[in-house]
């Protein structure tokens, strides 16, 4: 059952992102309505992330100790309820309570599902299977930004939280049945396992953090991530208030953009297994991947220095569509680097880089949009994280860096 597992885990990961997307297509008339500014708005966006990204590390642990069925059930039920009871806030202070508790059940997607892939693919298919993971990251925000402004649009921004949070507990039904309680009970004996999982020895966390490796990969996962989470909380309101889209139109193109970064990515991941198994060196191909998504999506400022509907459009979907090289290659190539029986505490520590991107894309560039009454600055800033991103990749993730085994 592991690849029906991994479409499974993707999924999930389209589900936690409409949840996470949400919000962005009911902010302006829940803004309309209540009275806030740019900055509060921003604040609002990046709720979710503080206790997503504060709970990263300790969601690792606890599925490295229990596996990965029971606390991803309780963390899935947790926010789904809560993105339904979005519906009743009525002050900000309320909806950051909300995006609080969903940020809080989501921490344990990302550690649980990739515990799940290193623990039952090879180097050889793990590109894929990381790739099809990932485009749960990707395919989330493509159907769900459309899908949100539809129905806020049609039925206003309660009936969409109720909707969005509650039907998504359909994706339990599969889960309690496909996945065993003891996630290592599927694994093949022993030795067997040496050969399909590599090896599965444990890492101590001061021989993780003294590693350049670590350093490089959250650096670089930062960079990557500043971008998406732009893409994900204000690209559809920088269509809207800067280029005249309406509500419909946004979520359309910002959905486009993400339907494409998703295609790659799986596109890119099987690529690089194809690389790999005709024996070139994993660390190398799935780093000029990584590199080269970074460089493709560099091309998002092109957008800062046009007035053009039609160029602004084009670059924001080739960028995010270009960045789809790296998605599953830069979570494979810490895999590939990182002994497996870590792997969840490892990919904790990495995911809490991602989302300390979270916290201050939207927040950042909600400011710099209150200050400079303009989207361009934001859009520059992306340029230098990315090109930021590549070079970390390329002075601090090598292999001789690499954590030992204890």
């Amino acid at each position: 059952m592991r690849w029906p597992v991994v479409v499974l885990l993707a999924l999930g990961m389209v589900i936690a992102y409409f949840d996470r997307v949400n919000l962005t297509t009911a902010i302006s008339p829940m803004a309309e309505q209540f009275g806030w500014d740019k900055a509060q708005q921003g604040l609002a966006l990046s709720a979710l992330f503080w206790t997503y990204t504060l709970f990263q590390i300790p969601s690792g642990i606890l599925v490295d100790r229990f596996g990965v069925r029971t606390p991803y059930l309780i963390g899935f039920l947790l926010w789904s309820l809560a993105s339904a009871a979005t519906s009743l806030v009525t002050a900000l202070s309320g909806l950051v309570a909300m995006r609080l508790l969903v940020g809080l059940g989501e921490s344990v997607v990302t550690p649980a599902s990739m515990r799940y892939i290193r623990l039952h693919f090879d180097e050889r298919e793990r590109g894929l299977a990381v790739g099809l993971y990932m485009t749960g990251t990707k395919l989330g925000p493509a159907l769900g930004l459309p899908l949100c402004a539809y129905l806020v649009a049609a039925y206003g921004w309660q009936v969409m939280f109720i909707v969005i949070g509650l039907a998504s507990l359909v994706w339990l039904v599969p889960w309690m049945l496909w996945v065993k309680k003891d996630d290592i009970a599927a694994l093949p004996r022993p030795r067997e396992a040496s050969a399909a999982t590599g090896s599965l020895q444990r890492v101590s966390a001061g021989e993780i953090l003294r590693s350049p490796v670590i350093w490089g990969v959250i650096l670089g996962t930062y960079c990557y991530m500043y971008f998406v989470y732009y893409c994900m909380t204000w690209m559809p309101l920088y269509f809207k208030e800067r280029h005249g889209m309406s509500l419909t139109e946004m979520g359309w193109y910002s959905g486009m953009a993400f339907a494409g970064m998703a295609i790659v990515g799986t596109l890119a991941g099987a690529a690089a297994d194809w690389v790999i198994r005709r024996g070139y060196d994993p660390i190398n191909v799935r780093k000029g991947f990584t590199i080269a998504g970074f460089i493709l999506a560099a091309t998002q400022t092109v957008g800062a220095f046009s007035d053009s509907v039609n160029v602004a459009v084009f670059f924001a979907v080739f960028a995010l569509c270009g960045l789809g090289l790296a998605m599953p290659n830069y979570w494979a190539l810490t895999q590939t680097l990182i002994p497996g029986g870590s792997i969840a505490m490892v990919v904790g520590i990495q995911n809490t880089a991602a989302n300390l991107a979270g916290i201050v894309a939207p927040w950042l560039t909600g400011w710099l949009v209150e200050t400079t009454g303009s989207f361009d600055a934001p859009i520059k800033f992306i340029g230098a994280w990315l090109l930021l991103g590549v070079l970390s990749y390329l002075i601090l993730v090598r292999r001789k860096y690499a954590p030992r085994p204890v």
